[in-house]
């Protein structure tokens, strides 16, 4: 039985998503968890890979588990209910939902959102859960900039050097800048794909706007560039939350079992 697994996680004390030889990852205590309810070895994909520090308040990963009821649960909930019990408090299992048997997390999902948090004064309420950054910023000239982001196109800009990756094409549907206080900000990006450190370097290049080290004409020629040496540096990695995943609504068996 293939299901979805929709779940959130605090990234910080993670090496990012993917499973790596050494470090501990998402993906690794899930698995993990998984085999000893499933008693058999359980690999899992993700919607995508996210960075050291990065969280999520939203992923999607999927996986084949035996068919229902098995001997360790009966039922979908059930696992759910199971699984949250083994892991960190810093992971959480929103719900298991079977889907169709080709139904892919990464290749079938048509949108995704970021969101990236950031703050200008200190509070130790949001120490590693949004970037701290010193100075003060021009939003305004940030949301100017931001404007000529949203596009189809080359965002080769903001790919980071050496990624494997067949084009640089993405299209980017939406991008917000918002204030919520007198301090706090947040940055809301949607598109079809993203390119590897897409995200943090887009930030960092905002951020030289807001901090009037680079004007709006020399972002658009920053984007026109496709060069990643000439974009600023990326954003910390605990800003940065994916936040939404869209799939076809045919992914999805109607009726799902708890």
């Amino acid at each position: 039985m293939r299901v979805f697994i929709e779940l959130a996680y605090d990234g910080t004390n993670y090496h990012g998503w993917q499973r790596q030889p050494v470090s501990n990852t998402v993906q690794q205590v899930i698995e993990d968890a998984l085999e000893r309810l499933c008693g058999c070895k359980t690999t899992i994909i993700g919607c995508g890979r996210t960075d050291a520090e990065v969280h999520a308040s939203y992923y999607v990963a999927h996986c084949d588990i035996p068919s229902l009821p098995s001997q360790r649960f009966d039922s979908l909930s059930q696992l759910a209910f199971k699984l949250n019990g083994m892991l960190n408090s810093d992971v959480a299992i929103l719900s298991i939902t079977e889907v169709s048997p080709k139904a892919h997390a990464r290749f079938d999902a048509i949108d995704r959102s970021y969101t990236y948090h950031l703050h200008t004064e200190k509070d130790p309420f949001l120490s590693g859960r949004s970037a701290r950054i010193f100075g003060s910023l021009d939003i305004s000239a940030m949301r100017l900039a931001a404007s000529h982001l949203i596009f189809k196109g080359d965002f080769a800009a903001f790919c980071k050097t050496g990624s494997d990756v067949k084009t640089t094409i993405c299209d980017v549907r939406q991008l917000e800048i918002i204030t919520f206080d007198s301090y706090r900000v947040r940055i809301e990006i949607s598109a079809d794909r993203y390119l590897r450190n897409m995200v943090r370097a887009i930030v960092g290049t905002l951020l030289d706007v807001g901090k009037i080290k680079m004007t709006e004409e020399e972002f658009i020629d920053v984007i026109a560039s496709c060069d990643r040496s000439n974009a600023g540096k990326s954003a910390p990695g605990c800003g940065l939350y994916l936040s939404r995943v869209m799939y076809p609504p045919d992914v999805f068996i109607s009726k799902i079992l708890s």
